[in-house]
């Protein structure tokens, strides 16, 4: 579905206008779809059909613990990085034996939450990391389901920032190591070896990479097999990216049937259940940034928009250079548009939403930041001691405050100054 649309001139969530929600909710706020994440989850499980498939929804995309509810109702399987995200599942009642615990740092404590909930596989990123799993575990008196993430060395074609799969990234054990790897885990006695893992970036547009990590995996796949190391899942990751300006990724239907196609001309491809780990593909484009225009400035012939949102709001553009399209929420025909730099109220120059954007804009209006569901409420920040926005999922021609916008003393409330 489309989830944001114009009717007589006047841009929609679903059912309901934007300028609804703004004055309803003010300024900025994130709005979301609820049909636009059910339906692109479901696109998942569609393109799945009959194989053995668990997707897991990657909460550092949008961690709102509405939307975990929401996927959670429609099964999907949670991929966390941190103690916290796995609270996070947890306070909606999501199933610990849905979660993979990724990420390359997990401190002792977040073995002990995760041990102790029963979480599904724990994705191992290094040897050091093998070894104090298995001493927590067997210090809880437990067995830890481990898989081991592979470093395929392989290019995601995406931005350096976003890339995890090269060699020179930290994620991962090397390929060439990973075998060694796996033979230290299954001597260990507190461990069980369940499965492998890669994850080779973030807004991948093609489906080679992915093709090209598998090749990868079902080499190691055959050592392992050769040596008696038993394996039930390979977890490809996740990483598929969405639309934001020209892109023209591959349908979820195609790269399934692809990676399908690869694991069917293995001798053993059919008897692993396939994990993958995605994120942006089910939020991204789900969601809007509406903000106010509260001043129209002209700098020699630069014209800017500032708003009421900002870099602490939508960190993409400053941190990867990154595009979003702008869409005003009334469209005007009463006069001329002109190219502005949207930029925000925050005391950087890299607080900028868009740039060179060509808008017929009066002071007061409001616009639309596209494709902001994944990424941007996530890495908000207090920067300048600004509150973070409100968030809302739009359900029909209802709306659902499933995050209240900050107050200001809450972000200094556990602050104290020193004794006089």
């Amino acid at each position: 579905m489309i989830p944001f649309q114009y009717r007589q001139h006047a841009l929609f969530a679903e059912d309901l206008a934007l300028e609804e929600i703004a004055a309803r909710f003010g300024t900025p706020t994130y709005v979301y779809s609820r049909r636009a994440i059910v339906d692109a989850f479901g696109e998942f499980r569609r393109a799945a059909g009959a194989r053995n498939v668990r997707v897991c929804y990657a909460l550092k995309a949008n961690s709102n613990l509405a939307v975990i509810d929401l996927l959670a109702r429609e099964g999907a399987g949670f991929d966390i990085v941190s103690g916290g995200e796995l609270q996070r599942v947890l306070a909606v009642g999501g199933a610990p034996s849905r979660i993979v615990f990724s990420g390359v740092g997990k401190s002792e404590a977040e073995m002990r939450m995760a041990l102790e909930a029963g979480v599904r596989c724990f994705n191992v990123e290094s040897e050091s990391e093998l070894l104090r799993l298995d001493r927590v575990a067997g210090a809880l008196g437990r067995r830890a389901p481990v898989s081991l993430r592979v470093n395929p060395d392989v290019d995601a074609g995406t931005h350096p920032y976003i890339s995890t799969g090269l060699r020179e990234n930290k994620f991962g054990i090397a390929h060439d190591a990973a075998l060694a790897a796996y033979r230290t885990a299954a001597r260990l006695p507190n461990l069980e070896v369940q499965g492998i893992d890669c994850h080779i970036g973030s807004q991948i547009t093609a489906i080679e990479p992915f093709l090209a990590a598998l090749d990868k995996l079902l080499e190691l796949v055959d050592a392992l097999h050769a040596e008696g190391i038993a394996l039930r899942h390979l977890d490809l990751g996740g990483g598929l990216g969405i639309r934001y300006d020209d892109e023209q990724p591959p349908s979820r239907q195609a790269l399934f049937a692809a990676i399908f196609d690869r694991l069917d001309r293995h001798p053993r491809g059919g008897s692993y259940e396939l994990v993958f780990e995605f994120g942006r593909s089910i939020v991204g484009n789900a969601g809007v940034l509406l903000t106010r225009v509260e001043y129209l400035k002209r700098n020699g012939e630069h014209r800017f928009a500032i708003v009421d949102a900002a870099m602490n709001d939508l960190m993409r553009p400053a941190l990867y250079d990154a595009w979003h399209a702008v869409l005003p929420v009334r469209q005007r025909d009463d006069m001329a548009a002109q190219h502005y730099d949207i930029v925000g109220p925050v005391c950087e120059s890299g607080d900028w939403l868009a740039r060179g954007r060509r808008l017929a804009l009066a002071e007061g209006d409001l616009l639309a930041i596209a494709s902001a569901g994944a990424y941007c409420m996530a890495m908000a920040s207090n920067y300048n001691t600004r509150a973070r926005a409100a968030e809302v999922i739009v359900d029909g021609r209802d709306a659902h405050l499933v995050r209240e916008r900050e107050a200001l003393a809450s972000l200094f409330a556990l602050e104290r100054p020193l004794p006089r």
